[in-house]
C-alpha cells in the first residue's frame, strides 16, 4: 500500500513542476508548449532525485537488517555447536555405561558358570560318598566290561576340563578296588610319575630306545595348562615317556639326548607329532577352543630330511594350526642358523604358533620373538618368583607379563607346586598355570581302559588303536571284550575309582 509521505511529495512535485512552466510562459514570454516541455522535464528530475534517494535510504535499512540477521544466525550457529557438544558427551556416557554393564554381565556370567560346575562336582561327590554309605559293593562289578564305551578315552581327556586341578584322594575309595586286584595298578598307573630306571648304561638306553622305537612304545601324556585364577583348562602339553621291554616307562630327559646324538631325535618327534594331532582332533570334538603343545627338538628342526616329512604332515593337517603350538626350548631359538630361519618361517606361514620352554633367564627381546611367530613362553614359577632376577634382567619379572601381551605373547608359568606361589604370581598378571598342584602329566589310555583297571601298559597304547596299528595284544584284548555283554553306567565305587 502506497504511504501517504509518498503520494504528498508526488503532488509537491507536480506542483513544483506546473508553476515552473507558468512561471516560463507568463514572465519570459515562452510559447506554451516549450513551457510545458520545461515542466515535464522539471518533474522528470524530481521523481528521479526522490526514487533514487529513497533507494540509497532503502538500502541502509536492508544492510542494517542483513547485518543482524547475520549476528542472529551466528548465536544460533554457536548454541546447535553447543547442544551437538553436549549430545557427543552424553552419547560417550552413554556407550561407556553400556560397556560396563556388558563387561559387568559378562563376568558374572562366567562366575555364574564356574558355580555351576563346582555345584555339579559336589552333586556328583555327594552322590558317590551316598552309594560308598549305602555300602552299593556290587556296583564295581561291571567295571572290567565297560571297555565297549566309545567315548572312555575321552572322558579321560576332558575330566581336566570338570576339575582342573588334581582330585584329591579320598578315603574311602581304596577299601572297594581291594576285592579286585586288576584295577589297582591301572588306577596308579594314571596317577604314579613314570618309574625311574637305574642302572642303565648308554649302550643299552640306546637299545631299548630302538626297539621302542620299532615296537611303537613311544607313549605321550598329557598335562593340562590352566587359567589364573579360575583354573580352567585351556590347553594340553604331549609330555613323552618310553616304555621298555618290562613296560616301565622312561622320562624324556633320561633318552633325549642319546636319541638326538644316535639320529633317532627325528622319528621320535614324527611320532609324537602324529599323536598330538589325532589327540587333537578327538578334543576338538567337545571343545573348539582346546589346544595341544607338542615339542620339537632342534635337531629336527635343523635337518631338512626330516623337517620335510615334517612339514608335509603338518600341511595335510593345517586346519588345525591355530590349536596345535610347536614348543622349542629357548636355546633353540637363540642358535637359530639359516636353515632353523627358513623353517621356522615356513611353519609361520602355514599358521602355527610356537611356543619357547626351558626358560633360564628373563633376557626377553618380544618384538623379534613375536616377528618369528612365537606366542607363549613358558617360565618357570620359581625363576619369576625369583627376587634376584629384578636386577639380572632388563625388566622385573612383575611387568614381564604385561611386556609380552604388547606384542601378542601369553606368559605361563610352569612347574607349579604350592598355593602361596599361584597367590604370587597373581600379583605378576600371569594368566595361565602348570604344574604338579594342578594336574600331573597322565597318560592316554585305549577305549575303555579307564574303567577296566586291568589292562597293562601294553595295553595302554591310545593313538595306534584307533588307525589300526595297535600291538596284538591290543587286538586281543579288544576282541575278548567285544564278546562281552554291553557296559551300564558305572556308579558308586567304580565312578569314584575311575575318577581317581
Amino acid at each position: 500500500m502506497i504511504r501517504i509521505s509518498t503520494i504528498f511529495i508526488a503532488i509537491c512535485m507536480v506542483l513544483v513542476a506546473a508553476s515552473l512552466g507558468l512561471v516560463l510562459y507568463a514572465v519570459a514570454g515562452i510559447s506554451g508548449t516549450e513551457s510545458a516541455i520545461v515542466a515535464l522535464t522539471a518533474l522528470t528530475f524530481l521523481i528521479l532525485y526522490n526514487a533514487v534517494s529513497m533507494r540509497l535510504r532503502d538500502r541502509n535499512d536492508v544492510g542494517g537488517q542483513i547485518a543482524d540477521l547475520s549476528r542472529g544466525t551466528a548465536d544460533l550457529a554457536r548454541q546447535v555447536a553447543e547442544f551437538g557438544r553436549r549430545l557427543a558427551a552424553i552419547e560417550g556416557r552413554i556407550a561407556s555405561s553400556n560397556s560396563t554393564n556388558s563387561d559387568r554381565i559378562q563376568s558374572v556370567v562366567g562366575e555364574i558358570n564356574e558355580l555351576g560346575g563346582l555345584v555339579r562336582q559336589l552333586a556328583s561327590t555327594v552322590s558317590t560318598h551316598e552309594d560308598l554309605l549305602a555300602g552299593n559293593a556290587p556296583a564295581p562289578a561291571p567295571a572290567p566290561i565297560a571297555r565297549q564305551e566309545p567315548e572312555a578315552p575321552i572322558d579321560l581327556i576332558t575330566a581336566f576340563d570338570e576339575q582342573p586341578a588334581a582330585p584329591p584322594p579320598l578315603p574311602a575309595a581304596p577299601p572297594p578296588p581291594v576285592a579286585q586286584p586288576r584295577p589297582a595298578p591301572s588306577i596308579q598307573a594314571q596317577t604314579a610319575p613314570p618309574v625311574q630306571t637305574a642302572g642303565r648304561n648308554q649302550t643299552q638306553l640306546l637299545a631299548t630306545l630302538r626297539n621302542a622305537i620299532d615296537e611303537n612304545r613311544i607313549d605321550i601324556f598329557l598335562q593340562p595348562m590352566v587359567t589364573l585364577p579360575q583354573r580352567k583348562v585351556r590347553f594340553y602339553e604331549a609330555v613323552t615317556r618310553l616304555r621298555d621291554e618290562r613296560d616301565q616307562l622312561v622320562a624324556a630327559e633320561e633318552f633325549i639326548s642319546i636319541a638326538e646324538a644316535s639320529g633317532l631325535i627325528g622319528r621320535i618327534d614324527n611320532m609324537v607329532m602324529l599323536r598330538c594331532v589325532q589327540v587333537l582332533r578327538r578334543l576338538m570334538v567337545r571343545n573348539k577352543d582346546v589346544g595341544v603343545f607338542c615339542n620339537v627338538a632342534a635337531s629336527t628342526l635343523g635337518n631338512s630330511t626330516t623337517f620335510a616329512q615334517c612339514l608335509d604332515f603338518l600341511e595335510a593337517n593345517r586346519a588345525l594350526a591355530p590349536s596345535l603350538v610347536l614348543e622349542f626350548k629357548q636355546s633353540t631359538f637363540r642358535n637359530l642358523g639359516p636353515a632353523e630361519t627358513e623353517n621356522l618361517a615356513a611353519l609361520a606361514q602355514r599358521g602355527f604358533r610356537f611356543s619357547i620352554d626351558h626358560v633360564t633367564d628373563l633376557r626377553i627381546e618380544p618384538r623379534e620373538l613375536a616377528d618369528r611367530g612365537v606366542r607363549f613362553i613358558k617360565v618357570p614359577a620359581t625363576l619369576l618368583l625369583d627376587p634376584r632376577q629384578a636386577s639380572a634382567s632388563d625388566i622385573h619379572p612383575s611387568d614381564l607379563s604385561d611386556l609380552l601381551g604388547r606384542f601378542g605373547i601369553d606368559l605361563i608359568a610352569e612347574r607349579i607346586e604350592g598355593e602361596r606361589a599361584v597367590v604370587d604370581l597373581l600379583d605378576y598378571d600371569v594368566r595361565f598355570g602348570q604344574g604338579f598342584l594342578f594336574a600331573p602329566p597322565r597318560p592316554l589310555r585305549p577305549e575303555g581302559a579307564s574303567a577296566t583297571g586291568g589292562a597293562s601298559p601294553n595295553q595302554a597304547q591310545d593313538i595306534q588303536g584307533s588307525n589300526g596299528s595297535a600291538p596284538p595284544s591290543q587286538g586281543t584284548i579288544s576282541a575278548a571284550t567285544s564278546a562281552a555283554p554291553p557296559a551300564q553306567r558305572i556308579t558308586g565305587n567304580a565312578a569314584l575309582a575311575r575318577r581317581i
